[in-house]
């Protein structure tokens, strides 16, 4: 049968697992920039998942400090990858296991950059959010970023689409003059600086773009 080993049992840890019937896991994909709530919706059609519990889970004061989680919420962090779950697996694990994969993307070398760039972790995943969001061709991102970051400096507004969709709680191809004036503090046409937390859980690919804008 199949086996996932994490690489930290003990020999004989590996032999009981090894003993064991091998599990059938279950293949869920998880696209990039999606919000926990289209997250959940996405675990609870593959079976893995009460929607409702795992949006509990995520906002757990305990989880989040035990994960190390700069936030009151896992929106973010949930990191967007293709994952192969066990159908006994419950939403506290399944929340753990995608912060896990997080921390594994995001390594040392990502921590060193942040000072150079004058984020902080949330703040750096909070941006990297509204690239993943605000970029329709890959190479844009770096782009994106650089201008982002430039508007921070000179304390202009973020004047962010992709945030009001986040404030209003739905996506549409033309905002109206009214959606600009939502009021919600994630309303980058309102308020200057970045929103409080992530848009969604931004990939790799923005994450770097965020650390590496040119």
């Amino acid at each position: 049968g199949k086996y996932t080993l994490d690489g930290h049992q003990t020999t004989g840890q590996l032999l009981e697992r090894l003993l064991e019937a091998p599990l059938e896991l279950v293949r869920v994909t998880i696209p990039e920039g999606l919000t926990r709530q289209e997250i959940a919706a996405i675990l609870q059609s593959a079976g893995l998942a009460d929607s409702a519990r795992f949006m509990d889970v995520t906002v757990d004061p305990k989880l989040t400090a035990d994960l190390g989680v700069p936030s009151a919420s896992l929106e973010g962090y949930l990191f967007p990858e293709t994952y192969h779950l066990p159908p006994d697996i419950d939403e506290e694990q399944i929340a753990r296991h995608m912060v896990e994969e997080f921390f594994e993307v995001f390594t040392d070398a990502h921590f060193a950059r942040l000072e150079e760039v004058g984020l902080t972790l949330h703040e750096a995943v909070t941006l990297a959010s509204i690239v993943e969001r605000e970029a329709v061709a890959a190479e844009e991102r770096t782009t994106i970023a650089a201008i982002f970051l430039r508007r921070l400096g000179l304390r202009r507004r973020l004047e962010s689409c992709a945030t009001v969709e986040f404030a209003l709680g739905l996506h549409r191809k033309r905002l109206t003059n009214a959606d600009l004036r939502v009021v919600s503090p994630y309303n980058t046409y309102r308020h200057r600086g970045l929103p409080p937390g992530p848009i969604g859980s931004p990939g790799r690919a923005s994450l770097e773009a965020s650390l590496h804008p040119v």
